[in-house]
C-alpha cells in the first residue's frame, strides 16, 4: 500500500504540516482530508479495471494521490510563507485572504473530482455496465465525508468575512469543483492516451483556477454592484501588475481560440474532421485547405491584436495598447534586455539546430537527447533570473504562447507550417508524447516558470523561483545522464531509475546552490535559507523523480517549490 511514490508523497505533507501555523489550521486539515479520499480511491482504482474507460496514457499509474494533493500543496506552502510576511507586517492581510480563497477553489476542484471518480468508478470495478446505486453504508460515508469538507471550508471562510459573503464564496468555490469536473472529462476524452488520470487533475486544477481569476477580476470591473463583485471583493479588488494582466490575457484567449475558431468555421460551413471528432486534417494544401489556414490565421490576429488588448485595458486601465506598453518595457533599458533577447535567440538556434541533426544521425537514446535541452533552459533562464526577473516574467509568458500557437498549427495541420512543425517535434519524443498531443516542451517551460510567476511580490525564501531551473535542468539531467552510463542498483525490479542516478541528481542540486547563494547575497537578496530544510527538500524531490511514473517534469518542480518556501 505505501510504494515509493506514495512514501515521498508523505514525506512532502509531513514537511508541510510541521511547519503549518495554527492560523491555517482548517487548509491543514482539508488537505489531510483530500490525502487520505486520493490514497484510498487510488487504491480502489489500482485492485479494479474500472480506469479503462478513461484512456490514459500507457505504461503510467494513476497517480491520483500524487495529482490531488500537488497543487494543495504549493498553495498551502505559499500560504505559509505569506503568514510570515504577515506578523512582520510586509504584506497587507487581503492578500492572505486573496490567497485562501485561491487555495480553496483548487482544493474543491480536486475533491470535486475525487467526488465523482469514486461513484464513477464503481460500478465497473464490480463488472457492471450501468451505473449502480452504491449501496447505503457507502453512501453515508461518502455523504459524511462530503459535509464536513464543507464544514471545514465554511469555517475557514468565515475567519475574514461576514455571514452573506460566506455563502456566496461557499458557492464560488462549488463552482470550481463543478468546473473541474467538466474539463477533466473534456481532457480525458478529446485527449486519448495523453496523460494518467493525476497528470489530468494537476492540469484541471491549474486551469480550472486560472479561468477563475480571470473571470472574478472581469466581474469585479464590469459593475461592483453585481452580486458576484462581493463574492471575490476584497480580495479581487487587488489591482494586478502589468506583466500579470498581459500574460494572463494572452494564454488564456489562446486557450479559449480553438473553441471560438470551431464556431467560426461552423459559421462559414466548412466541414472539417474536427469538428467530427478527427484532428489530423489530410487536406492542407488544398484551396479548401489553405481557405480555412488563412481563415486560422486572421481569426488568431483578430483575437490577440483586437479582443485580448481590450479585455487587458478594461481590467488593468492601460492607458496605451498592451503590445505598445511591451515595447517600451523592452526599450525602457535596452543596454541589459536587448542583449539578453540575442542571446537567447543565439542558444536557441545553435541548440535546435545541433540536436536535431543529432536525433536524425545518431543512436543517443531520446531520453538522454532530451536532457540537453534541459541544461539549455539552465543556460538561458539563470542569468536572466538574476539579473532581470520581471523581464524573465515576460518572457516565459511570451514562449508559452508561442508553444500554444504552434501546437495548435501542428495537431490542425495548418497551411503551411503544420506539416514541417510536426516532423521536427516528432524527432525528440518518447513514451510518454502520445501522436496527438507533444507535452515535453510545455512541462520543461511550466516548470521553470511556474516557481518564478509564484514567487511574485513577497518572498522570503531567493531559491523558490529557482525551484525549476534546480529540478529539472541540474537535478533530473545529472539523475538521467548518470543512471544511464553508471547506474547499477536499481530503486525497483520494474524501475528504470538506479541509485546512482538518484544519488548525483540530489548531489548536483546541492552543489549548485551552494554556489547560488552567496551570489544571490552578493546581489543583495537577503539569505534565509536553512541548510538542514534545504537538503531535506533536495533529497524528497530527488527521490519523487526516481519513483515516480507521472511526468516528472510537472510535479518535480511544484513539490520543491512547495519544500523550498517552508
Amino acid at each position: 500500500m505505501l510504494n515509493g511514490e506514495r512514501a515521498v508523497v508523505v514525506l512532502f505533507m509531513a514537511r508541510v504540516f510541521f511547519s503549518l501555523p495554527f492560523s491555517l489550521i482548517y487548509e491543514g486539515l482539508a488537505l489531510s482530508l483530500l490525502a487520505l479520499a486520493s490514497f484510498y480511491l487510488e487504491i480502489f482504482a489500482e485492485k479494479s479495471t474500472s480506469l479503462i474507460q478513461f484512456k490514459t496514457r500507457p505504461g503510467a499509474s494513476s497517480g491520483i494521490l500524487l495529482g490531488t494533493v500537488t497543487l494543495p500543496m504549493v498553495m498551502l506552502s505559499r500560504l505559509i510563507q505569506l503568514s510570515r510576511a504577515v506578523q512582520s507586517h510586509d504584506i497587507q492581510h487581503s492578500e492572505i485572504g486573496y490567497l485562501v480563497l485561491q487555495y480553496w477553489a483548487v482544493s474543491a476542484s480536486c475533491f470535486g473530482v475525487l467526488v465523482f471518480l469514486r461513484f464513477t468508478l464503481t460500478p465497473q470495478a464490480y463488472g457492471t455496465k450501468c451505473l449502480n446505486i452504491p449501496n447505503l453504508h457507502t453512501a453515508t460515508i461518502g455523504l459524511s465525508y462530503v459535509i464536513i469538507y464543507a464544514a471545514i471550508c465554511s469555517l475557514s471562510l468565515a475567519t475574514n468575512s461576514p455571514g452573506l459573503h460566506v455563502a456566496l464564496k461557499l458557492l464560488w468555490v462549488f463552482c470550481h469543483g463543478m468546473a473541474a469536473v467538466k474539463l477533466i472529462l473534456h481532457i480525458l476524452h478529446t485527449f486519448p492516451s495523453c496523460a494518467s488520470i493525476g497528470e489530468a487533475l494537476l492540469v484541471t486544477a491549474g486551469l480550472v483556477l486560472y479561468l477563475g481569476d480571470m473571470l472574478a477580476y472581469t466581474l469585479v470591473k464590469i459593475d461592483s454592484a453585481l452580486i458576484s463583485s462581493k463574492l471575490v471583493s476584497p480580495q479581487y479588488g487587488m489591482k494586478k501588475n502589468e506583466i500579470s494582466t498581459i500574460i494572463q490575457g494572452i494564454l488564456v484567449g489562446l486557450l479559449i481560440f480553438p473553441i471560438l475558431y470551431k464556431i467560426i468555421l461552423r459559421t462559414c460551413g466548412y466541414s472539417t474532421k474536427y469538428l467530427n471528432g478527427e484532428f489530423f486534417s489530410t487536406d492542407e494544401n488544398t484551396p479548401k485547405g489553405v481557405r480555412r489556414s488563412l481563415l486560422f490565421y486572421g481569426s488568431l490576429t483578430v483575437i490577440l491584436i483586437l479582443l485580448v488588448p481590450a479585455w487587458m485595458q478594461f481590467v488593468h486601465e492601460f492607458h496605451m495598447h498592451p503590445l505598445i506598453w511591451v515595447f517600451n518595457f523592452v526599450f525602457s533599458e535596452p543596454l541589459r534586455r536587448l542583449p539578453l533577447c540575442i542571446y537567447w535567440i543565439g542558444v536557441i538556434c545553435a541548440s535546435v539546430l545541433r540536436f536535431y541533426n543529432i536525433s536524425k544521425h545518431s543512436k543517443i537514446e531520446r531520453i538522454l537527447l532530451r536532457k540537453y535541452y534541459h541544461l539549455v533552459a539552465v543556460l538561458m533562464f539563470s542569468p536572466a533570473l538574476i539579473l532581470q526577473p520581471k523581464f524573465l516574467d515576460l518572457a516565459f509568458g511570451a514562449a508559452l504562447a508561442a508553444f500554444l500557437v504552434l501546437e495548435v498549427i501542428r495537431v490542425w495541420k495548418i497551411w503551411p507550417l503544420g506539416k514541417h512543425i510536426h516532423f521536427f517535434m516528432n524527432a525528440f519524443t518518447d513514451h510518454r508524447d502520445s501522436d496527438l498531443l507533444i507535452v515535453s516542451h510545455f512541462s520543461l517551460l511550466m516548470g521553470c516558470a511556474l516557481p518564478k510567476w509564484m514567487s511574485s511580490g513577497f518572498n522570503d525564501r531567493p531559491l523558490a523561483p529557482f525551484a525549476g531551473i534546480l529540478s529539472l535542468g541540474i537535478g533530473d539531467t545529472m539523475a538521467s545522464m548518470v543512471g544511464h552510463k553508471y547506474g547499477v542498483l536499481r530503486w525497483s525490479k520494474t524501475g528504470k531509475k538506479t541509485i546512482e542516478g538518484t544519488a548525483a541528481g540530489i548531489t548536483s542540486v546541492l552543489v549548485a546552490c551552494s554556489v547560488l547563494l552567496p551570489l544571490l547575497a552578493s546581489t543583495s537578496y537577503v539569505i534565509s535559507q536553512h541548510w538542514l530544510s534545504l537538503l531535506f527538500a533536495i533529497t524528497v524531490s530527488g527521490l519523487l523523480e526516481a519513483y515516480t511514473a507521472q511526468l516528472d517534469n510537472a510535479f518535480i518542480p511544484l513539490v520543491f517549490y512547495s519544500l523550498l518556501c517552508l
